[in-house]
């Protein structure tokens, strides 16, 4: 289901771990005419990765920023962060149907990437596939709504 995507407001976050490629997808992502807002880290020294994720995510669930993704080692700690947020459904994806799946079933509005896991090439491949497919609705609304009532 790819599809032409117009101009979004992306958050990004990064620990040092994940600093490359976030700054990688960030200059990918303004290359294709969306608006990247960083939320750092500005360097390969190692932070505490919430310090982070926890802006990113917020400003995915207060609707400041369309999407958001997030860059770690292996991305785990990072989706864990992201998803303390209400409304943000942050999926860990390690290839292109991960990706696709995150989007037609579960309407992921953050990914989070783990660098140590990921080559380059395969990294941006995720971002763009994840970034052109369609939610699918139908029987996945009701489960999205769920996930919306939790606490």
């Amino acid at each position: 289901m790819p599809r032409q995507v117009t101009h979004m407001k992306i958050a990004l976050a990064s620990d040092h771990a994940g600093y490359r490629y976030k700054t990688l997808i960030a200059r990918h992502l303004a290359a294709r005419g969306h608006e990247v807002v960083d939320f750092g880290t500005s360097s390969a020294e190692a932070v505490d990765y919430p310090d982070f994720i926890r802006l990113a995510a917020a400003a995915v669930a207060g609707g400041d920023c369309e999407r958001g993704i997030v860059v770690g080692g292996s991305g785990n700690g990072e989706a864990m962060a992201a998803n303390r947020f209400r409304g943000v459904r942050c999926a860990v994806c390690w290839n292109e149907e991960s990706a696709r799946l995150a989007r037609t079933h579960n309407d992921a509005n953050m990914i989070s990437l783990g660098e140590r896991l990921l080559d380059e090439a395969l990294a941006l491949r995720i971002v763009d596939l994840w970034l052109t497919t369609a939610f699918e609705g139908g029987r996945h609304v009701a489960r999205i709504r769920k996930l919306d009532l939790l606490p």
